[in-house]
């Protein structure tokens, strides 16, 4: 009999891939979709010209996240689409190794396949549209995670060699972002408990300092390259990816309960899934399905460490919980249908609902690039994408607004921002880029700083929406306004 459409090989990948283009497509050449993205590539953009992270552009985001980026605007054509077709290629690729996933928990085909799915489905819903970390990075943790699901049929010699390429893999995430070592450490310690019970102990002891060797081998990489630049390179470094996260103050409690609550709606058809796959035991996959939910469970460790809630913080649970949602999926049709359906129309109501912002953007970087002329803009709040579309310069390295005007991340920069403020606009900034927003966030160091002189030196030439409120463009007042601006 001739095998069916599921079983040729590349057909499954192609499917995803397909499925990725689909649900993304839409997003293609937003240059708002996200504003941690926008900052992540102007920090790429500025490294291919020479610019150092944590020097030149200050973030807590590791190294890893950066170059990435620069990769992607380092390929000829448009920087925006290249890293959100980049991001693409990875979410079906990490889409592909969650079908196979699925299929080790004992997941049928079509289960595989909607598994498969639903990552990409709810991928978006949670925020990751476009570039998130957890958008790439999440393909590493699934690289390492199928190789751990490999254990329990693996003899000591093997598991030494897949300890390896795991710890690997664990050690570049966490060069996109720190908190995949939780789900790392527990990978390395499922490769180690499987060792120990199946070889002697000294295997298991001498096997352990080389897998933590490799894993921390991407991070120590980094960290000479730092080093070889100076001292004070280095410390740079150490403050933004380790010093400065200790020192980010918390978020009101009911802030933070309220989007916990969202999460956990969102994520509920797929928590259901994963409950119904923990109750349909399976003999002869039962190892298999524990380190699934070990794996599950280090990824809510996680997300509960960094305590803050956002959406896309929750992209990571994403992995295991679409893999062993994988077993539901296939097993009761009306789930799989329900779940698919359900997830295609959360996407398309929140489409409907989140206004298309992109030609505004795109018209305030063209108003900011005709003012502009020899000085550097500031965009004190608003999108940082502003600097890339109007190829305009950046006076500070904090320039992601959230540094100096939120409280959020008072005192956890290393500088005074109210000082910091004084400075960019003791420099006379053409144009100032501001917004109507009001929020309970505002640093009150910094907001009285830039509302003064806003409403001594600068006069409003522009302003466009963006969400519920209005981006506006301010100028100097003693420069004329550019007859090539377009107007509000």
């Amino acid at each position: 009999m001739t095998a069916g459409w599921r079983d040729r090989a590349g057909v499954l990948p192609a499917l995803l891939l397909a499925a990725a283009i689909a649900i993304r497509a839409i997003d293609f050449g937003n240059p708002v979709i996200h504003v941690d993205e926008q900052y992540y590539l102007l920090v790429g953009q500025r490294m291919l010209d020479g610019a150092v992270p944590y020097l030149d552009l200050w973030d807590r985001k590791p190294w890893g996240l950066f170059a990435l980026y620069a990769a992607a605007a380092a390929i000829p054509g448009d920087d925006i689409l290249g890293y959100q077709l980049l991001a693409t290629l990875f979410a079906a690729a990490t889409a592909w190794i969650v079908a196979s996933g699925a299929r080790t928990l004992g997941a049928s085909r079509g289960g595989a396949l909607a598994a498969g799915v639903a990552y990409l489905l709810w991928l978006s819903l949670l925020g990751g549209r476009g570039g998130q970390a957890p958008v790439f990075y999440n393909l590493l943790i699934a690289l390492a995670a199928r190789l751990t699901l490999r254990l329990p049929s693996l003899s000591p010699r093997a598991i030494v060699a897949n300890g390896l390429a795991a710890c690997l893999l664990g050690g570049l995430a966490i060069q996109l972002k720190p908190v995949a070592a939780v789900e790392a450490a527990f990978l390395g310690a499922a490769h180690l408990w499987y060792l120990a019970r199946t070889s002697d102990r000294r295997r298991a002891i001498a096997a352990a300092p080389l897998w933590i060797a490799v894993g921390l081998l991407p991070t120590l990489a980094v960290m000479a390259g730092y080093r070889a630049l100076g001292a004070d390179a280095l410390g740079a470094w150490w403050f933004a990816n380790v010093t400065s996260i200790l020192l980010r103050p918390g978020y009101p409690p009911g802030e933070l309960a309220m989007r916990l609550l969202g999460i956990a709606a969102e994520l509920s058809p797929l928590l259901l899934c994963a409950a119904i796959g923990w109750r349909r035991r399976n003999v002869r996959m039962v190892r298999e399905r524990q380190l699934a939910f070990g794996w599950l469970a280090a990824a809510l460790v996680g997300f509960f460490s960094i305590g803050t809630f956002f959406d896309h913080y929750a992209l990571p649970l994403l992995v295991p919980l679409a893999t062993i949602a994988g077993i539901a999926l296939g097993r009761i049709p009306r789930v799989m249908v329900g779940t698919l359906v359900l997830g295609a129309l959360l996407a398309i109501v929140e489409r409907a609902v989140v206004p298309a912002d992109a030609a505004g953007a795109r018209a305030v970087a063209a108003v900011v690039r005709a003012n502009s002329a020899g000085g550097c803009p500031y965009v004190f709040i608003g999108d940082t994408i502003t600097y890339s579309l109007a190829d305009a310069c950046v006076p500070t390295p904090y320039a992601f607004p959230n540094f100096i005007a939120y409280t959020t991340e008072q005192a956890s920069t290393g500088i005074d921002e109210a000082a910091e403020l004084r400075r960019i606009l003791a420099g006379r900034p053409p144009v100032i880029v501001a917004s109507t927003r009001s929020l309970r966030i505002w640093n009150p160091a910094t907001l009285p700083v830039i509302r003064q002189a806003l409403a001594r030196d600068y006069r409003p030439i522009f302003s466009v929406p963006r969400s519920g409120w209005r981006t506006v463009v301010f100028l100097r007042r003693d420069r004329a306004l550019s007859r090539s601006a377009p107007r509000s």
